[in-house]
């Protein structure tokens, strides 16, 4: 059962509107991690959140999770506010869980891998609740079977340090899965694997998607990732969505500027001049005027910015925030002009 509602075609199953998070910092100032994030994701559906390190995609990740309360914006599950209280997150986390990326650090050292997944079995009651009566040791060994773990029953006595690092990762996985949630919220989840290990996690998550239904978050810094498995994709930057619409769209014709040098460094793809950033993402408690991605901007070194006659506009003149509407939508003043002209 659903925390609230039923999600339809058209209801997303999670959405975030207009989400702010502030952090205090010791100095007194505020750090803006959040600026009026949008993004919705339906069942069946993966979406992946991109941007370097700072950009704000795993703050984002949080407060879908309710691990993280908005300073201002509302986060909605099937169509209803989440309820922060501690009744109303753990009905939400029957529905929502998340696979962290350090599997190694995530899991418990002195718990064996059968007890790492019926502790959320226990935790939530799933035993009582369960429709076809199935005993504890039943719904861990379907959690692990259904993350690639077979036959799950060889693994219930090992512990952490006696498995690989793909082995970890599905058991993190088969913990989530184990509450039967509508949704996952992955932050990185293969960025410490071997290449080949990577695949078949993928290759599981796409498994998942199309068996179970579930709707997926993938927060990571790699497109080629994104390409291999998202349906749609967000392109992150200092807080806010700077480019969204689906895989195809975003990756195969990027229009922001910052996608455009994302994509070109991306090793597999030969074709495109690699367009190096300078610096790094500013401070969050000193945001820039303007498009914040202004003083990084390679439309405003080469001067096409200037060419399109919006120069200034990027320098002194603020972009509202994207809406998650599911199409194509671009943050930049440059490809506003473009496609007037166009």
């Amino acid at each position: 059962m659903s925390v609230a509602g039923t999600a339809t075609e058209e209801q997303p199953l999670i959405e975030a509107r207009g989400v702010q998070v502030d952090f205090a910092t010791r100095s007194g100032s505020v750090a803006r991690a959040l600026d009026g994030a949008d993004l919705s994701v339906r069942r069946g559906e993966i979406v992946a959140l991109v941007g370097e390190s700072g950009s704000g995609k795993t703050t984002l990740a949080r407060s879908l999770m309710g691990l993280q309360r908005p300073s201002s914006g509302e986060v909605f599950f099937d169509g209803a506010p989440l309820d922060y209280s501690i009744r109303g997150l753990r009905r939400f986390r029957n529905q929502v869980q998340m696979v962290l990326q350090d599997a190694a650090g995530s899991l418990n050292p002195r718990q064996t891998v059968y007890e790492s997944v019926a502790e959320g079995i226990r935790l939530h009651g799933k035993v009582a609740e369960d429709p076809q009566g199935r005993t504890e040791v039943d719904l861990v060994s379907a959690a692990l079977s259904d993350a690639g773990l077979r036959p799950p029953d060889r693994l219930f006595l090992r512990y952490p340090h006696e498995l690989s690092g793909g082995q970890k990762q599905r058991v993190l996985i088969a913990g989530a899965l184990a509450l039967r949630p509508q949704m996952l919220i992955a932050d990185e989840p293969v960025s410490s694997l071997d290449a080949s290990i990577r695949g078949e996690i993928l290759a599981l998550l796409l498994g998942l998607r199309e068996e179970l239904g579930l709707g997926i978050v993938v927060v990571t810094h790699d497109l080629g990732l994104a390409w291999n498995i998202a349906d749609r994709i967000a392109v992150m930057y200092l807080g806010r969505v700077v480019e969204s619409g689906t895989t195809e769209e975003v990756l195969g014709s990027p229009r922001h500027p910052y996608t455009k040098a994302l994509l070109s460094v991306v090793p597999e793809i030969e074709h495109i001049e690699p367009i190096v950033l300078t610096g790094e993402i500013p401070d969050p408690t000193r945001i820039p005027g303007g498009c914040r991605f202004h003083p990084r901007c390679p439309a405003l070194a080469d001067g096409s910015a200037a060419a399109a006659g919006v120069d200034e506009q990027c320098r002194t003149e603020p972009l509202a925030p994207l809406p998650a509407t599911g199409v194509h939508r671009v943050a930049c003043h440059l490809d506003t002009v473009l496609n007037i002209v166009s």
